[in-house]
């Protein structure tokens, strides 16, 4: 039956036929669907998104522009393959960087550290001498010899509390997440592809005519759907192997003294902070202090985390200092057993592109160009 809430221009115009219907609005879905406007103009595409602005990580991770520290390319090494996973990550941030484009991104090429407090020096060693190993291994994907350095002679300016062994990544860089994903919004409507928010997918139905059904009783009839929401994934999809794992930020009061020339990685990378433009400091992760709690969708705080981040920024980042925290908040990311993205079809017609393990900055437009292929090509 017609659903006579909608007129018959919306059901023209949004809510018809469509050759793809893609589900989620962050970054993997926006760029599917602009690279496949690239290779299939004709086509009617439409994106769908449960929330008012995407409601997993794109709105609101920290702005890294990074493919892993020392310490993260060792533990994933031992996953598999790490050479292919770290140039997908690298070649992503460059399809990004091409897609939308420096200025807009607000890209800053400012390096980052990985830092090491005293009681971590047997972890700091060992990440030291892994610096040749990883430049030699990486110099063919990145095309430099010394992605890593020895930066500890820097630690003494940085006036970090217990911190004397830095290692920079001399090719990680930093964004402006909303001037990113504002971009990206802008360049999907331009490209004559709707972007409809607060429409949650209930079901996608494959037998008979292929089509999407909608929390507010609304049914898309597609061709080829799209299930770009990584950690919600499973919802639709449950025998996808892909898990959430919440993250949770804080932004404090502006500090004018501050003044941090990079990105850095604590703790095996589950904490990261930054210096933003306009001075405050962003610091997010603990989700390592309880993987069980942070394994969910649910946006939300908890004590130990923010307690965990609160002490990292009085006792290492700003020591003796009390700042004031003006922002809290928490994105959920995707996560599997393997390092690399699912991107493959699941059902007749229906195509997954998702889990990218916490790194869906530098994943997102590669996930989304080989999504896109598929489509093309189907």
């Amino acid at each position: 039956m017609r659903d006579f809430a909608l007129s018959y221009w919306e059901h023209q115009s949004f809510f018809g036929p469509a050759d793809v219907a893609i589900i989620g609005a962050g970054l993997v879905g926006l760029t599917t669907a602009l690279y496949l406007k690239q290779r299939r103009p004709n086509w009617r595409v439409v994106v769908l998104e449960r929330g008012s602005l995407p409601s997993g990580a794109s709105t609101k991770n920290a702005g890294f522009a990074c493919f892993g520290s020392i310490s993260e390319l060792i533990e994933q090494e031992k996953r598999g393959d790490l050479e292919a996973v770290v140039a997908a990550r690298w070649e992503g941030l460059a399809r990004l960087r091409a897609l939308v484009g420096d200025a807009e991104l607000d890209y800053q090429p400012v390096g980052g550290y990985e830092l090491f407090r005293h009681e971590e020096a047997a972890l700091a060693t060992e990440c030291r001498q892994k610096i040749g190993y990883f430049n030699d291994l990486l110099a063919p994907i990145i095309g430099h010899a010394r992605t890593f350095r020895d930066a500890s002679d820097e630690a003494g300016r940085l006036n970090f509390g217990g911190v004397e062994t830095l290692l920079k990544n001399e090719s990680e860089g930093s964004l402006d997440t909303g001037r990113m994903m504002r971009a990206l919004l802008a360049r999907t409507w331009a490209a004559d592809v709707p972007v409809l928010t607060n429409c949650a997918v209930e079901a996608i139905e494959t037998l008979g005519t292929r089509q999407v059904r909608l929390a507010n009783g609304v049914v898309i009839k597609a061709g080829q759907v799209v299930v770009a929401t990584n950690a919600f994934a499973a919802e639709l999809l449950p025998d996808l192997a892909v898990v959430p794992g919440r993250g949770q930020v804080l932004v404090t009061e502006p500090l004018p003294e501050l003044t941090l020339p990079g990105t850095f990685h604590y703790d095996h990378g589950y904490a990261y902070f930054r210096q933003l433009p306009d001075h405050r400091l962003l610091l997010g992760g603990g989700r390592n202090l309880d993987f069980a709690a942070e394994t969910t969708t649910a946006p939300g705080l908890t004590g130990p985390v923010q307690r965990y981040l609160e002490n990292l920024l009085h006792d290492v980042i700003v020591p003796g200092q009390r700042p004031r925290i003006d922002y809290r908040w928490s994105g959920v990311m995707g996560f599997g057993p393997a390092l690399a993205p699912i991107i493959d079809w699941v059902q007749p017609g229906v195509l997954a592109a998702v889990r990218c393990n916490g790194m869906g900055v530098a994943l997102s437009a590669g996930t989304g160009w080989l999504a896109a292929e598929k489509l093309a090509n189907s």
